[in-house]
């Protein structure tokens, strides 16, 4: 199917599919946005303005708004997936008997699913088959700041390099520059568990903690990323790119995180129920924490930053708690640790 001629879908009208649909409609293409929300679509229609998840950009009248997951699908040469990973699984599932011949699934969703532990990719191909071409788009990317074409750059992986190479150029923009890769797992697994160290930064901002801490996490969050890619076959050098490191940096280190922002109010003792209770949009985080938590404990992997963040949101334990005791674990070479990881 000619991704350049036929129509491209994009499921999910959060802030960064909304992004995305507005991206690829830049590049003369035409787009179907597939829109959950009742009231979110009749803001659509009414202003093309998505005035809930990205409030102030105006779409091009190349992106169509539909409620009807068949219809958007319809022909589509790429089926863009950009839901929260929590409901990945059952959207693919509706979508299977309507699934486009030779359609490519390029996943913006980052996370882990809880009840199998799978990335994103490992959920595709239970529901839709492994002959469905899979690519997977990740890096650091705040949605508002490429809907506002700020220099953006991004990580896009396949194991099928064509396919790679065809999403890179469709996709890319002046704006938008995006790099392959192979590693598919390394880059879903940097775009995951990047949330979770977020969260465990904005508690740190919250509790007034100052830049030692912080840094401390960003640099040992990567060495966990990296030691649980490594279990998983993920290559070391994803993680200390744009879709490991560069996401983390990203997350760990602005308030527009929604995973910095939950943590922040963590820190300053709020309830996660409340916290959550009050968003509109999802922090992957809270989710993906549980999931790292079980699937390290699943493969005997080592992730005591995971294991404190997971903590703190399902135990109740108090991040000062959590704090003395990651501080007090066993003293270790820092070169042999690095050397275990990688």
């Amino acid at each position: 199917m000619d991704s350049e001629t036929n129509p491209l879908a994009v499921i999910g009208a959060g802030s960064w599919g909304t992004t995305l649909a507005q991206l690829l409609s830049d590049r003369g293409l035409s787009v179907r946005l597939w829109v959950f929300e009742e009231e979110v679509y009749r803001e659509l229609c009414r202003d093309r303005v998505n005035h809930t998840f990205l409030p102030g950009v105006r779409l091009s009248g190349r992106v169509s708004f539909t409620r009807d997951l068949a219809g958007a699908v319809e022909l589509a040469g790429v089926v863009l997936m950009a839901v929260p990973s929590h409901v990945f699984r059952p959207v693919l599932r509706a979508l299977k008997p309507h699934w486009p011949a030779g359609g490519v699934l390029l996943s913006a969703a980052k996370g882990l699913e809880i009840d199998s532990l799978l990335t994103m990719e490992g959920v595709a191909r239970e529901e839709l088959g492994p002959e469905v071409p899979y690519a997977a788009l990740s890096g650091p990317s705040f949605a508002r700041e490429v809907a506002l074409k700020q220099p953006t750059a991004v990580t896009l992986a396949s194991r099928q390099r064509e396919v790679a190479l065809n999403l890179q150029r469709l996709c890319s923009a002046p704006y938008f520059r995006i790099y392959t890769s192979h590693d598919v797992t390394g880059v879903e697994l940097g775009g995951a568990l990047k949330n979770i160290f977020a969260i465990g930064a904005g508690i740190l901002e919250g509790m007034g903690l100052g830049d030692n801490p912080r840094a401390a996490l960003i640099t040992r969050g990567l060495a966990e990323m990296t030691r649980l890619g490594a279990r998983l076959g993920a290559n070391a050098m994803t993680l200390v790119g744009l879709a490991g490191l560069g996401d983390l940096i990203l997350t760990c280190t602005s308030p527009q995180s929604r995973n910095f922002q939950v943590g922040v109010k963590l820190g300053q003792g709020a309830p996660l129920s409340d916290i959550l209770a009050g968003m509109a949009m999802v922090a992957e985080g809270v989710k993906t924490s549980r999931a790292a938590h079980l699937l390290a404990a699943r493969l005997g992997v080592e992730m005591p930053l995971v294991t404190a963040v997971y903590r703190i949101l399902y135990e109740e334990l108090a991040p000062r708690d959590a704090i003395k005791k990651l501080m007090s674990r066993e003293q270790k070479d820092e070169l042999e640790a690095m050397t275990e990881t990688w």
